[in-house]
């Protein structure tokens, strides 16, 4: 009897002592919602949505209520969700006033003619589809809104483009034999006004097709743009590496061809998961096929970075 399987993160980077039993309370919540969806029948689509809804309701993460400011002291949301059944995406970006962006974006694939909207017109077709929009001081979870000053937005810090977020994202694989994708985030902090990661963008942040496997990747987005990381570690399992193996390779592509952080789960279409981060930790969290939680956040040796540190390969 087939059994599904859910794989959730919440970023690859280095978390500080004092959160790590937050993050990973997180993932496992966030899972185990996944999991029981799953369980009842519910689509591949609808149990990442779930889980990915656990972790922007929790403020440890970079994504929903626990959001980074940019430069202007704004929060502006990025999501995506991607069927592998039929290929259809749905992704929003850049929206200020979406509790949950993943949901916006599940609509937009379900009941939009487009694929992508951003900004104020993604806001607009929330409201158009009866979604209750929020004050944005509800998302400001990672600052305190009431005395933060925004800098002037004279120029984009380095330091900041370099530094990795708490992005949070989901894959799974239905009783049916379909495999989905989500992920959600805040973007980093500091980061200028409409700057958009690979998060939302379909085989960058997520990638998922039925045929070969899904991957939601997390990190440093301009790296995990160049080289298209989710679409990549999706076509590595299509030409014959094992979850485990697309995910260590396409870690190891993305130090080799950029000097990129991150990390990226993976499910292939019988199950088997991967995980892999070249970070200081990645919090993960997923459900054995006997209903057991595995979760964590494991360290990797900073000072190798090119190695990617990863988890056996599991059949779960």
């Amino acid at each position: 009897m087939r059994r599904p399987v859910i794989v959730v993160h919440g970023g690859a980077w280095h978390i500080a002592k004092a959160e790590l039993e937050a993050n990973i309370a997180g993932c496992r919540a966030a899972a185990l919602t996944g999991w029981e969806r799953l369980l009842s029948g519910a689509g591949a689509l609808d149990a990442v949505e779930a889980a990915v809804r656990v972790l922007e309701d929790d403020p440890s993460y970079d994504a929903g209520r626990g959001s980074y400011l940019n430069r202007l002291g704004q929060v502006q949301l990025d999501a995506i969700v991607m069927d592998g059944q039929t290929l259809d995406f749905g992704a929003v970006a850049a929206v200020e006033r979406v509790r949950h962006p993943i949901s916006l974006a599940r609509l937009v694939m379900a009941q939009c003619a487009h694929s992508f909207v951003v900004g104020p017109g993604a806001e607009a077709l929330a409201e158009h589809l009866g979604m209750e929009l929020c004050d944005p001081a509800d998302l400001m979870g990672k600052q305190d809104a009431g005395s933060w000053a925004p800098p002037l937005p004279t120029e984009v810090s380095d330091t900041v483009a370099a530094r990795p977020g708490d992005t949070v994202g989901a894959v799974a694989l239905d009783l049916a034999g379909h495999l989905a994708v989500a992920t959600s985030t805040g973007g980093t902090p500091d980061k200028w006004p409409g700057r958009v990661g690979d998060s939302p963008l379909v085989g960058c942040g997520a990638y998922a097709d039925d045929a070969a496997g899904a991957a939601a990747a997390t990190g440093s987005g301009e790296s995990l743009m160049r080289i298209v990381t989710s679409k990549t570690a999706v076509d590595l399992m299509a030409a014959g590496h094992s979850a485990q193996a697309a995910a260590d390779l396409v870690l190891a592509r993305l130090w080799d061809r950029v000097r990129g952080y991150g990390g990226v789960i993976v499910i292939d279409p019988a199950g088997t998961i991967g995980l892999a981060h070249n970070t200081p930790n990645l919090a993960y969290a997923y459900v054995t096929r006997g209903g057991g939680v595995v979760a964590g956040a494991e360290a990797s040796p900073i000072s190798t970075p090119g190695r990617a540190a990863g988890l056996a390969a599991v059949m779960v």
